[in-house]
């Protein structure tokens, strides 16, 4: 045998070796990272975090009920009495000479959302024949939601402010202060009523 036949085969050989060996390090290396990869733990992903429903906005409470005051000298309409200046404190005029059947109208009278409690009336009287002031809603046939008893107060000018509760009433409305008595006689003077948002008097 030659010498270069005999170089050829054994370059042959090695190069066979080094490509076997090349494929046995491809091998094992493919089962180490298989092994790396089952034996790693999986991580979990931290859930999304959960969006907490905005709490929803309290109701607003009720607007309180306002004071209004009505002055007889701007009633729309005045049936059977009479207007004369007062003595009572802020001046301007009363009603006067009121007996049964008169009544005074205010128009536009918006008492808002919230009703109020009560009613103050101004009045002063020098006699001891009883009567009542009666407030109605919207017609002077109306029953009435508030009513006061009058009382002398010792002078026709000699002012007290009395009050009295009434039915609940809110909105714009047409306000009618009727007067009755059973003597066909005057029996009161009034200056001023006031809606108020409770039963406490004006002073």
């Amino acid at each position: 045998m030659s010498a270069t036949v005999y170089k050829s085969r054994s370059r042959t050989l090695r190069n066979r070796l080094l490509i076997a060996a090349g494929v046995v390090v491809l091998l094992v290396a493919g089962w180490l990272l298989g092994r790396s990869s089952a034996s790693s733990p999986t991580v979990a992903e931290p859930p999304p975090p959960s969006s907490s429903p905005s709490p929803s906005p309290s109701a607003s409470p009720p607007p309180p009920a306002r004071k209004i005051t009505l002055q007889v000298e701007d009633a729309a309409q005045v049936s059977g009495l009479e207007m004369q200046d007062t003595s009572d404190t802020g001046g301007g005029r009363n009603a006067g000479w009121i007996n049964n059947g008169d009544f005074l109208r205010f128009d536009h009278v918006d008492f808002g959302p919230a009703a109020p409690a009560s009613v103050n009336v101004r009045v002063a009287s020098d006699t001891d024949k009883d009567g009542k002031i009666l407030v109605r809603i919207d017609s002077a046939e109306n029953p009435p939601v508030a009513t006061l008893s009058t009382a002398r107060t010792g002078g026709w000018q000699n002012w007290v402010t009395q009050t009295t509760d009434m039915t609940p009433v809110t909105g714009p409305h047409t306000v009618f202060v009727t007067f009755a008595n059973e003597a066909p006689d005057d029996f009161v003077n009034v200056n001023w009523l006031e809606f108020r948002p409770s039963s406490e008097s004006a002073g």
